[in-house]
């Protein structure tokens, strides 16, 4: 512009340039206010397109029922939007859990086990073939549990107890009847099935068939019962055979005797017939049930009363007592009978030893799962035991002693087990060796019940 005013000074002084800069001034105004209208037709563009895009996304307020029928319009393709995804959704869950329904029942179908599950109108809801197989049924499905299984039948009272009471049966055995008439051996665990009320209102049942198990175990148990027979036998007919051979030739020799040899034989055959009913009382202790009464021992008594009588008729080997000795159920007799053969047995090998002999009985009160047990161990110093005769301590009549009858523990072990217990044996690193016996506690009546009995 300031180019322009000297421009229009310099034309007034010279009358023929005055046309040149009006005609200037007039190019510039135009292309000024041309540049101007663009801009303003730029801005104008934009607003209306702006606007044009607000009218398509939301319709204008002066015109309500079109702006309602919009509105309802995109709630409701929002909602279809929202529906295609739930379906979406919902497919997926479905496949999933039609996935899982085919592989648990593929599993169920192909596991060896067999599987019933019954419902609380007592109706079997669900089966496996294996259940079919080990019940000899070849339906199982909708039907009521006892009318396939027998209203008598074992299986039949368990499921029903369980159902009734909410008791779990783990690993029962049964025996079971098939249609056919074919008796089976099943195993069986049965649990109930609980609601949010927490009353059983159904059962689920696994078998398994035990009869070629079982059958099995009956031969094995015939085998080993014959073994056992044929064990005794050659060990009664052992000890028989040295005993009459020695009676039989002393009884030769009485007749030609002279009077003191003759009084002699006669004594050594007295010996030989006290042998042979030594050898038929110790056997008839082994094979005789044994009756093991209801009633309290004291077992610290009874080892006092052991250790007095081995210290008596072992003046050469000290023998003591230490622990704690509880109380157990059973035959106070028999227990001390057990106590005697092992502490004598014990001082015994301590001959055998170049130390001076010791004997010692000690005892424990332990707890295991809950269970209270009594400990009890006899304990010597002498060799110890060899590791061919450990195997065969308590088989009946094998013995290590050259005047042994080979039944002591043999005696030992039945009376332990006769009580719920165990004995073992082994040998101490310190040399020596010891017998640990296992018995239960007695089993005492909880204070609640003594007030309850006391109050009645």
């Amino acid at each position: 512009m300031a180019m322009l005013m000297a421009a229009m000074t310099q034309a007034a002084k010279n009358p023929q340039q005055i046309g040149l800069v009006a005609a200037g001034m007039a190019l510039v105004l135009v292309v000024m206010f041309g540049f101007v209208a663009v801009i303003m037709r730029k801005v104008l563009r934009d607003k209306r397109e702006a606007e044009d895009d607000f009218a398509e996304k939301a319709p204008r307020t002066e015109n309500e029922p079109a702006f309602m029928a919009a509105s309802i319009q995109a709630v409701i393709r929002r909602l279809k939007e929202q529906e295609k995804e739930l379906e979406r959704l919902h497919k997926i869950e479905k496949d999933r859990a039609e996935q899982t329904e085919r592989l648990s029942e593929e599993v169920t179908r192909n596991m060896p086990a067999g599987l019933l599950v019954v419902n609380a109108q007592r109706i079997i809801s669900s089966s496996n073939p294996a259940a079919e197989q080990a019940l000899g049924v070849k339906t199982l499905g909708f039907r009521r549990f006892s009318e396939v299984l027998g209203e008598s039948s074992g299986l039949t009272k368990l499921i029903a107890d369980c159902m009734a009471t909410g008791k779990i049966y783990r690993r029962e055995e049964v025996v079971h009847r098939t249609p056919a008439g074919d008796m089976r051996h099943l195993g069986v665990t049965i649990s109930p099935i609980r609601r949010d009320t927490g009353k059983p209102n159904g059962a689920i049942c696994l078998l398994s068939d035990l009869t070629e198990l079982a059958a099995l175990q009956q031969h094995i148990q015939l085998k080993d019962g014959l073994a056992a027979l044929g064990e005794l036998s050659a060990g009664i007919a052992h000890e028989f055979k040295n005993a009459l051979a020695t009676i039989s030739g002393y009884a030769q020799l009485i007749p030609g005797a002279p009077g003191h040899d003759a009084a002699d034989y006669a004594k050594r055959i007295l010996e030989q017939s006290r042998s042979i009913t030594h050898v038929v009382t110790e056997f008839l202790k082994y094979a005789k049930p044994l009756e093991i009464p209801d009633e309290c021992v004291e077992l610290s008594v009874v080892v006092e009363r052991v250790v007095q009588e081995v210290g008596q008729a072992r003046k050469d080997v000290e023998i003591g007592w230490q622990g704690t000795f509880g109380e157990v159920d059973g035959d106070e007799g028999l227990l001390r009978q057990a106590l005697l053969n092992l502490a004598r047995n014990a001082a015994e090998a301590c001959d055998s030893s170049e130390k001076p002999g010791r004997v010692e009985i000690s005892g424990e009160v332990v707890h295991d799962r809950g269970v209270e047990l009594q400990h009890i161990v006899v304990r010597d110093n002498g060799s110890g035991i060899t590791a061919a005769a450990l195997t065969k301590l308590f088989h009946p009549f094998f013995t290590t002693k050259a005047s042994g009858t080979g039944l002591g523990l043999a005696v030992v072990q039945k009376i332990i087990v006769q009580h719920g217990g165990q004995v073992e044996a082994r040998n101490r690193a310190e040399g020596g060796a010891e017998f640990i016996i296992t018995l239960p506690s007695r089993r005492k009546v909880s204070e609640e019940v003594e007030s309850v009995e006391a109050s009645v």
